[in-house]
């Protein structure tokens, strides 16, 4: 097999100045919202960060929900930032429970920040997000959620679920580049952020962000932007248009379904055990004293199963079937890949019975 030819990513033409506001009106068409629509030119994980330390302020009281170590991590910067931050933390998986949110909310009447994540391919778990921001708005707290992983795999609709921030990355279910991000804010967000003592000078600075592209007309971005990230954010944007945002959904719910059904049939328990799980990557329990690192390494390279991350997860390998992977072939690889594995390792384990009602693999 022929290795790719790398140096034809080399020169890139400039991305369009004008570029840069229209992939934020197609965002947010996509995601149905008229929030302002921000772009950090990094990964998402500096994006969250720059929420964190943009938004929190010394004393604002915060519930924290911690479902993955990327919650843990947002609290953290809040903290930093000199808020007063209440962590609420999950069962080690699993899930949050709405209820447990309310009954926080009730102990702690004053928050009036709330941050979540919405799915986490990090265990293969869906927090009950319209349920949560239900709570929120009721008692009128700002919310913060992160929609790295979810937009384009679940329905986000933003302003309909009264989301205040969402943290949106294109390499997740949207298909596109890793190297960049994009924030939504409403004006309520925007008045804890904009404040005497709110960073600046800082790629953590949403302000610097607001003041130097939103307020100047939205024309060429400040700094030295990569085109070829931009162009790539474009064609999958591209993409996700000609399919249909639905459909993409759809696509995801499809290959999530295909693989639960598999695995299982390879006498796998899924996860979570209780809950609902994502439509992104499928989580399993291994058996009892199957060494999870000697399975994973029996996979192929490019098969794209791998540990499960945080507490609660030691015992669990999750299937990667987001973005152009929410399709009957790649799940149908993955699951003849573990099958094979599993079989090396002395589990039973009937890939054909597995694959028996898998969609066609066109």
């Amino acid at each position: 097999m022929t290795p790719p030819d790398w140096s034809l990513l080399l020169d890139p033409p400039p991305f369009p100045p004008h570029g840069y506001a229209r992939i934020a009106d197609r965002l947010a068409s996509l995601l149905g919202t008229k929030a302002d629509i921000v772009f950090v030119q990094a990964e998402a994980v500096v994006a969250l960060e720059a929420v964190a330390a943009s938004l929190a302020r010394p004393g604002l009281p915060v519930l924290n929900i911690i479902t993955s170590p990327y919650g843990g991590m947002v609290g953290g910067w809040l903290r930093r930032a000199g808020a007063e931050v209440v962590d609420l933390t999950a069962e080690p998986g699993e899930p949050i429970k709405a209820e447990a949110v309310a009954g926080a909310l009730d102990r702690h009447p004053q928050t009036a920040l709330l941050s979540l994540v919405h799915a986490e391919s990090a265990s293969g778990i869906l927090n009950p997000l319209p349920d949560i921001l239900a709570l929120a708005r009721a008692r009128d707290i700002v919310t913060v959620v992160d929609a790295v992983a979810s937009a384009g795999g679940h329905a986000l609709d933003i302003d309909a679920l009264g989301i205040d921030v969402a943290v949106i990355g294109p390499q997740k279910a949207l298909g596109g580049p890793a190297g960049l991000s994009a924030i939504s804010l409403t004006p309520r967000a925007w008045a804890l952020a904009e404040r005497p003592e709110a960073p600046t000078g800082s790629i953590l600075s949403l302000i610097d962000l607001k003041q130097g592209w939103l307020d100047t007309g939205r024309g060429p971005l400040p700094g030295m932007p990569a085109p070829l990230e931009w162009h790539a954010f474009a064609a999958a944007l591209d993409r996700i248009e000609r399919e249909g945002l639905t459909a993409v959904i759809e696509r995801h719910a499809v290959a999530a379904a295909a693989t639960r059904r598999a695995l299982e049939r390879l006498g796998l328990a899924l996860w979570p055990a209780h809950g609902a799980p994502s439509n992104l990557v499928t989580a399993a329990v291994l058996p009892e004293g199957l060494d999870r690192a000697a399975l994973l390494a029996a996979l192929p390279a490019e098969v794209e199963i791998t540990a499960c991350i945080g507490p609660g997860t030691e015992h669990l390998i999750r299937l990667n079937h987001t973005g152009p992977r929410a399709t009957p072939i790649a799940v149908a690889r993955g699951i003849e890949a573990l099958g094979a594995a599993l079989r090396q390792a002395g589990v039973p384990a009937d890939t054909e019975a597995a694959l028996s009602d898998l969609p066609p693999r066109a």
